[in-house]
C-alpha cells in the first residue's frame, strides 16, 4: 500500500460516499473505487460496507482508520520538518568544537546568527579534533571548529582563527616581571602541558623545538582554565592561549618573541554528503563574519 492510497481511504472514511470524495480527491469514481479495492485485497478484509446512499466502515475499517490516520499525521509531521530542514531560516545546526577555542567564541556567533534567523536551532559537541573529526565523518555534526589535521578525505576545511599562544608563568617566577621572552629562556623549567591526544599539545612541542628543547613536563591537563590554575599554583609553567577566568593576581601572561608562537583553528565540513541550506548559510556566515566575534 502507499500513501495515496492511505489519503483516499481515509477521505472516504470521513465523506462516506463515492461520488463526492472522488471529487474532493480531484479523482474519478473508478479511480477512487479501483484504490479502495487494492487497499481491502492488501489489507486481506473489506473495510466498507456498501449501502445505496454511499459507504459506511465496518468493524475492520474503524480499526484501519485509527492505525491510517496515525500513519498519515506522522508522514505530514516528517514532511514539514524536512521543509524546515530546507528552509535556510529553519532548522537545526549541529556542530562540534574544541575545548580549547577562546569562550566567547561559540556564543557570539550563536547571538550573531539568530540576530537574523531566530527560528534556528542549535546542537553543540565539545571534545578534542580527533573526536570531533570522527562525529563529522560518521554525519553526528554538520561543522566542527577544530585544531589543523592531516589532509582527511571528503573533508574541506577555512581557517577562521589564527591565535597568539604566551608563555604563563607563576608570578614569583623569575620571569613574572617581563612582557616578552624567547621560548629558550625557559628550556630547563617544567610545564603544565596539554594531553598528548589534543593538537594543540603537539604544536606546543614543535615551538619549543624551535626554540631547542624538548619540555619536561611535570603535570597534564585539558581545560586551558585547568592549565592556568596549575600554573597560579606553581606546579609549572605553560604555553597557551589566553584564556578568561584565569587569576591575574597570581600569573604573569609573556609574549613570545623568538618563536612566534601562534595557532590555527579551522571550520571542517564534509564534502561528501548533502549540506542542508541552514548549515550551508551558516557555515557562509562564519567565513563572512569571523571578524566581529574575535
Amino acid at each position: 500500500m502507499d500513501f495515496q492510497q492511505l489519503h483516499n481511504f481515509q477521505a472516504l472514511a470521513h465523506i462516506k460516499n463515492v461520488t463526492r470524495a472522488a471529487k474532493e480527491l480531484s479523482l474519478t469514481q473508478s479511480a477512487l473505487s479501483k484504490s479502495i479495492a487494492r487497499l481491502e485485497e492488501e489489507v486481506g478484509v473489506p473495510l466498507f460496507e456498501r449501502n445505496p446512499r454511499g459507504v459506511n466502515l465496518n468493524s475492520f475499517g474503524t480499526l484501519f482508520l485509527e492505525y491510517a490516520n496515525r500513519a498519515i499525521e506522522e508522514m505530514n509531521n516528517a514532511k514539514e520538518k524536512i521543509n524546515e530542514m530546507i528552509d535556510p531560516s529553519y532548522g537545526i545546526i549541529h556542530f562540534g568544537f574544541i575545548p580549547s577555542l577562546r569562550p566567547s567564541f561559540v556564543p557570539n556567533i550563536i547571538q550573531l546568527f539568530l540576530n537574523d534567523s531566530p527560528n534556528v536551532r542549535f546542537q553543540l559537541s565539545q571534545g578534542p579534533t580527533g573526536r570531533i573529526i570522527k562525529q563529522l565523518e560518521a554525519g553526528e555534526v554538520d561543522l566542527v571548529f577544530c585544531s589543523p589535521q592531516k589532509e582527511v578525505e571528503n573533508i574541506s576545511t577555512f581557517p577562521i582563527i589564527d591565535e597568539e599562544l604566551f608563555l604563563v608563568v607563576p608570578s614569583s617566577h623569575r620571569l613574572s616581571h617581563r612582557k616578552e621572552v624567547a621560548l629558550a629562556e625557559v628550556a630547563n623549567d617544567l610545564f603544565v602541558h596539554y594531553h598528548s591526544d589534543y593538537p594543540l599539545r603537539h604544536v606546543i612541542d614543535e615551538f619549543c623545538q624551535k626554540a631547542g628543547f624538548l619540555p619536561q613536563v611535570a603535570i597534564e591537563g585539558a581545560e586551558d582554565e585547568i592549565i592556568g590554575g596549575l600554573v597560579a599554583a606553581n606546579c609549572g609553567i605553560a604555553l597557551m592561549p589566553a584564556a578568561q577566568g584565569l587569576d591575574q593576581t597570581k600569573i604573569s601572561m609573556l609574549r613570545v618573541t623568538e618563536p612566534q608562537c601562534r595557532r590555527l583553528i579551522e571550520m571542517a565540513w564534509r564534502t561528501d554528503s548533502f549540506m542542508s541550506p541552514v548549515v550551508e548559510r551558516f557555515k557562509v556566515f562564519v567565513i563572512h563574519n569571523i571578524s566581529r566575534v574575535i
